[in-house]
This record gives C-alpha cells, sequence and structure tokens, in this order.
C-alpha cells in the first residue's frame, strides 16, 4: 500500500542526498542539472559517524559549497541519522535525485526509490549522468589518486588540492602506525 503524496509546499524543492566522499565533477553535473528542474536543491551530505571518510562531514560541506558556488538555488546541508523520507518531508522537499551512471546504479538505486515512496509517497528523480563522466566514482577517485594517478577533470578543481593533500595525510599517517605499532587506531 503506498503512502499519500506529500502536500505540495510552497517552494518547488528537491534532495540530492549522498556522501559525496569527495565530491565528483559528476556530483557537480547531477545537482547543477537538478537545479534547473527545482526552485531549491538541497544537497543532503549524509554522515555516518561508523564509517571514518576521507573528509568529514563538515569538509564536504565546505567543499560542496566551494565547487557549487555558481549554481543558483542551490544549499548544503548535512545530515545525521534517520530516514531520508523523514529528513524530506521536515524540510518540504518533493522529490529526492540521483544521477545514474549505469544500470547497475538503476538496480541499486529502484528498491530504495520504491520503498521512499511506499514509506512517504516522495518520488524519485533519476537522471542520466554524463557519458564522459560514467567512469567516475568517489570510490574509484580516492583510489587513483591515492595510488598517484591523475584525477584531474574527475573532481571540481577546488576538490582536487584538498583531495590530494588529505591522502598525503592519510598515507603519511599509514606510514607512521607500520613503523610503530603502537600509534595504530582502534
Amino acid at each position: 500500500m503506498t503512502a499519500d503524496p506529500p502536500a505540495r509546499p510552497s517552494v518547488h524543492r528537491c534532495v540530492c542526498p549522498g556522501s559525496f566522499d569527495p565530491v565528483t565533477s559528476g556530483h557537480v553535473d547531477v545537482v547543477r542539472r537538478a537545479s534547473t528542474l527545482f526552485e531549491e536543491v538541497v544537497v543532503a551530505v549524509l554522515a555516518n559517524p561508523a564509517k571514518r571518510g576521507l573528509f568529514s562531514a563538515a569538509e564536504r560541506q565546505e567543499l560542496l559549497h566551494d565547487s557549487l558556488a555558481a549554481v543558483a538555488g542551490v544549499r548544503i546541508e548535512v545530515v545525521e541519522g534517520g530516514l531520508l523520507v523523514d529528513y524530506c518531508r521536515r524540510i518540504g522537499a518533493v522529490a529526492v535525485v540521483k544521477g545514474l551512471r549505469s544500470g547497475t546504479d538503476f538496480a541499486y538505486e529502484l528498491p530504495m526509490a520504491l520503498m521512499n515512496r511506499h514509506l512517504s509517497g516522495l518520488e524519485t528523480v533519476f537522471l542520466p549522468g554524463d557519458p564522459q563522466l560514467e567512469h567516475v566514482s568517489s570510490s574509484l577517485v580516492k583510489e587513483v589518486a591515492g595510488h598517484g594517478g591523475d584525477v584531474t577533470g574527475m573532481v571540481p578543481d577546488v576538490v582536487l588540492p584538498r583531495l590530494l593533500e588529505r591522502l598525503a595525510e592519510r598515507r603519511t599517517e599509514r606510514l607512521a602506525e607500520r613503523a610503530d605499532p603502537a600509534r595504530r587506531s582502534p
């Protein structure tokens, strides 16, 4: 049984959720395109305290702010815990927008979209990703850059130096832990 759709708010608003660790050029493309469909796009930085990301939620929020500064009608918020549908209801969002790079993304996202609609009537809008960025994901960017590969163009220009700096810090931490096992994190 499907819940009744939410009442239409005064602002036609959507949510683009994700971890954005780090934000990629594909993320920016999807948010930019969503901003042409909705009056306001809320980029929801999902924070999982159980996972140690490369960047903290606050840092990801800052990187998104810098990466999306030229896109009108966008705000970035950190969301800590809870169901996405509850967050969307609280802020009056009429839809979730997700970018899809491939059929694999669709197979992963569809059950979540159906569950969100079942729980609250919230719709999900799928935007096909830019084919030139189809191979780009946050995980792959971190892996490639962590091994010295060039990820220029895969992340916004403002993100690249911060990404390389953070990866170098993590590499230094790992080397220090190997040299002194007592320094290992629990």
